[in-house]
């Protein structure tokens, strides 16, 4: 592997530095990933009112929340937290929550997408593949993000569409 892969954010989720913000962005439907119907935007109920833990995080599928299980924001909730919002939450400024589930929303998928892109450059593939990815990997890292705007760039996103176009590129140097 030849050329300089641009530095990652930390792609491995950190509850302890974020706001529990997945528990509040992503909407519920009371099916077999989780027992209660919950909105957009608003906190679940299972979330501590003290501070942000889950009160049944010990026995999350017993009660019926294994789309909590499942989940992983790959990092990106500790990134809005503290580089977005320089560690200020919802639950200091309540104002904060719709701004910061937004982040969450818009970042997730880009830090899902340099998981992968990550783990393709380990493949066997051929240079101008390898180059290919590393480019959209520098695409999809705007250098020294301060607002969400900087992940809702043209270039990130437009970089972060061609993401499943690229993996198909690489089924012909992947065997099963």
């Amino acid at each position: 592997m030849s050329g300089e892969i641009t530095p990652f954010p930390d792609l491995t989720a950190d509850c302890t530095k974020c706001a529990a913000l997945c528990c509040a962005a992503y909407p519920f439907d009371e099916d077999e990933d989780f027992a209660l119907l919950k909105e957009v935007d608003s906190p679940c109920p299972n979330l501590s009112k003290s501070c942000f833990d889950c009160t049944i995080h010990a026995k999350l599928a017993k009660s019926g929340f294994s789309g909590c299980v499942a989940y992983s924001c790959a990092g990106a909730g500790q990134r809005v937290t503290q580089e977005l919002f320089d560690g200020e939450t919802w639950r200091d400024d309540p104002d904060l929550l719709t701004h910061m589930t937004y982040a969450l929303r818009v970042v997730r998928p880009i830090h899902e997408a340099l998981l992968l892109l990550k783990e393709a450059q380990q493949l066997s593939i051929p240079e101008s593949a390898r180059a290919e990815g590393q480019a959209l990997i520098a695409a999809l890292c705007p250098e020294n993000p301060t607002s969400v705007y900087d992940f809702e760039d043209p270039e990130v996103q437009e970089a972060l569409g061609q993401v499943p176009d690229y993996f198909h590129s690489l089924a012909p140097f992947v065997s099963v």
